[in-house]
């Protein structure tokens, strides 16, 4: 089994390539802020779940990463 397979991955996924697809229609005046920022923290989410999952043996680190993926999800 891949992290690939587990659901929160793809949905993390579609959700990072959709804002990288929308963030072209917001202002200029934000494409370094509100922007930038969002188009980060939705890709940390899939890297905190990638990392979460590489080291699923190790609980409290496996947490660790889930409790952030979490975290930029909810800034997202």
């Amino acid at each position: 089994m891949s992290f690939k397979t587990l659901l929160a991955y793809q949905k993390g996924f579609d959700l990072a390539m959709e804002i990288f697809h929308i963030k072209k229609e917001f202002p200029k005046s934000e494409m370094f802020g509100l922007t930038s920022q969002m188009v980060r923290s939705s890709r940390t989410v899939c890297s905190n779940i990638t990392e979460g999952y590489r080291k699923r043996q190790y609980e409290k680190h496996f947490k660790s990463k889930l409790s952030d993926a979490d975290g930029e999800n909810s800034e997202t």
